[in-house]
């Protein structure tokens, strides 16, 4: 019998169910919010841009005029804005039955830092989302069956080790190897957090995913083959791209830990299905060293 390509449809009802997704105003966490959506769920866009998040919500809504949806800014390069958005959420809510770590830089040209002086793309794709998750850690915990879904990358392969001696790049800098740390890192977090959970006895787990090769906004400091000519000839729709963390957010019966991602094209593009993500990923000493280091950095300490 012919294996049956995970789509959208496949997404459960999810009505009553409070997700907030980071990044939900364009590429693939606009249209994870779209998709999740149409399946009833109250849906929290985290946004740097607050007019860009209610254009976003406004697009939506043509399509799915009922969708609930909360436009709340955030800047993850920012850990007071993290900090100032954590407050604004425990205000409103008191339950979170699916984080989405969906934001992200990528490649960016020459070494920027975030606004308490971390590497950019380590400081936003990895240190932002870990204080994220720690300082909502409370509601996740009295959520029943609740989930951090994480967004990694193909190109966490890039890179067979966390730069511990240079975490943020000081010395010298290469984009691709910056970004690929970043990734990784998004990797060894989900893993170790999903352990935690579950020695911890906590009803959550935590999952990964990876788009493949997306046409989204990220590529804006890619350069002309990759920005222009690799996007029109290779890159699958954001649409296709999103649908790997739609489904390690949603999928029933995970266990925690599963890593979803485009099987064709190595990994480039497809539907997405269960894959492999590197050694170095899986490296538990790695992981808790990247703990305490995340930790010590951000002032985020997680009481499970």
């Amino acid at each position: 019998m012919a294996q049956t390509n995970w789509t959208t449809a496949n997404i459960p009802d999810l009505s009553g169910k409070n997700i907030l997704i980071t990044g939900a105003n364009s590429g693939l966490g606009f249209h994870a919010a779209m998709a999740l959506s149409g399946k009833g769920a109250n849906i929290i866009m985290a946004v740097r841009n607050l007019d860009k998040g209610n254009e976003a919500a406004a697009l939506i809504k043509t399509r799915y005029p009922n969708a609930k949806l909360d436009v709340m800014p955030l800047d993850l390069s920012d850990l007071d804005s993290i900090k100032h958005f954590s407050e604004a959420f425990h205000a409103k809510y008191n339950s979170l039955d699916v984080l989405m770590n969906n934001a992200g830089v990528m490649a960016i040209p020459k070494r920027e830092t975030t606004r308490q002086g971390f590497e950019m793309q380590f400081g936003t794709n990895h240190l932002g989302h870990f204080a994220l998750t720690g300082l909502l850690l409370d509601l996740i915990k009295k959520t029943p069956g609740s989930r951090i879904t994480t967004q990694s990358s193909g190109l966490h392969k890039a890179i067979d080790t966390i730069r511990f001696d240079d975490i943020n790049w000081t010395r010298s800098y290469t984009k691709w190897k910056a970004y690929a740390q970043s990734k990784l890192a998004n990797l060894l977090f989900t893993y170790e957090l999903d352990r935690q959970l579950k020695a911890h006895h906590i009803d959550a787990i935590a999952t990964a995913s990876h788009p493949g090769f997306a046409e989204t906004n990220l590529q804006r400091h890619s350069g002309f083959l990759v920005a222009y000519l690799a996007n029109k000839l290779l890159a699958q729709t954001a649409e296709m791209g999103s649908l790997p963390i739609l489904r390690a957010a949603t999928e029933n019966n995970l266990k925690g830990s599963e890593y979803f991602g485009p099987t064709k094209m190595s990994e480039m593009r497809g539907y997405p299905e269960l894959v492999q993500s590197n050694n170095a990923s899986h490296d538990m000493e790695a992981a808790k060293n990247l703990w305490d280091i995340s930790e010590k950095l951000t002032g985020i300490h997680y009481e499970f």
